[in-house]
């Protein structure tokens, strides 16, 4: 489904309105369902088709240029709000592997494990580090148990490195994930890896890819997710990057349905 500028400038003015006074705590604290009409609303005009003319538009529009910026920065803390309800679910179910595979965003993240296996060619015993981790570390779980590799995830927040670990041991898969609190100061580990994976959420991305230029030694592979297409652009800013001069692009691989990023792997020269 296609959508003019009018339309699409109309519907993110009405969504905003409806979540621009919530703070983040009120976001993460809200009665489960509350607040999922406005930010299905959001799904759903993202997966719409557009134009580059109304792209366009939409970029030289300052009044949606601060809109933009407000809806990404809330969206980001609906989705923190629900990976924490999914890790919660997890630990609640008695079959933890099923309850998994029930969830909806499964095979997108099956599929992103094999093109992030692909794109950095790893194999069964490789280590993977995985910065931003976050309350439910989906990447590391499909990955490690997939592709038999080892992973460690490093998260800032304290909260949430306890409850994945949690996630993890649950899953039953503690021999293969450790989570450590940390950020990208944090690295390089001590332990060798093949491939290093920069979360999303991880801030500031500027900062960290300018400290991992660096610190990491050369041929280290690092890769990261982004949208490339359509409003989904625009309404998620954490993909954004500028590469420092010593990393290289050595694989990028563009999304097939369902899954909508692509994943970019660069070399440290």
């Amino acid at each position: 489904m296609t959508a003019d500028f009018t339309a699409i400038h109309s519907e993110l003015l009405d969504i905003y309105d409806a979540i621009r006074d919530l703070s983040d705590k009120e976001i993460l604290r809200a009665h489960p369902g509350a607040l999922d009409p406005p930010f299905r609303r959001l799904d759903q005009l993202a997966a719409m088709e557009i134009e580059d003319g109304v792209l366009a538009k939409i970029l030289a529009s300052p009044e949606l240029e601060q809109v933009l910026l407000a809806i990404s920065r809330l969206r980001n803390t609906y989705g923190l709000r629900l990976e924490i309800e999914q890790a919660h679910a997890l630990l609640a179910s008695s079959d933890p592997w099923k309850t998994l595979q029930e969830f909806t965003f499964h095979e997108n993240y099956l599929q992103l494990a094999a093109m992030e296996q692909q794109g950095a060619g790893l194999k069964s015993g490789d280590r993977i580090i995985f910065l931003g981790s976050g309350p439910l570390p989906l990447s590391l779980i499909f990955l490690c148990s997939r592709y038999d590799l080892q992973g460690i995830g490093i998260e800032r927040e304290n909260f949430f490195a306890d409850l994945s670990r949690q996630v993890v041991a649950h899953l039953g898969l503690e021999d293969r994930i450790t989570i450590r609190a940390g950020n990208h100061f944090s690295l390089p580990l001590k332990e060798q890896f093949q491939l290093l994976m920069v979360a999303a959420m991880a801030r500031p991305k500027e900062e960290i890819f300018r400290h991992l230029a660096r610190s990491l030694p050369e041929g280290s592979l690092v890769a990261f997710r982004l949208y490339e297409k359509g409003l989904r652009r625009l309404l998620d800013r954490n993909g954004d990057v500028t590469l420092p001069p010593e990393f290289t692009v050595y694989h990028r691989i563009r999304p097939r349905p369902p899954v909508n990023n692509t994943v970019v792997v660069v070399r440290r020269q």
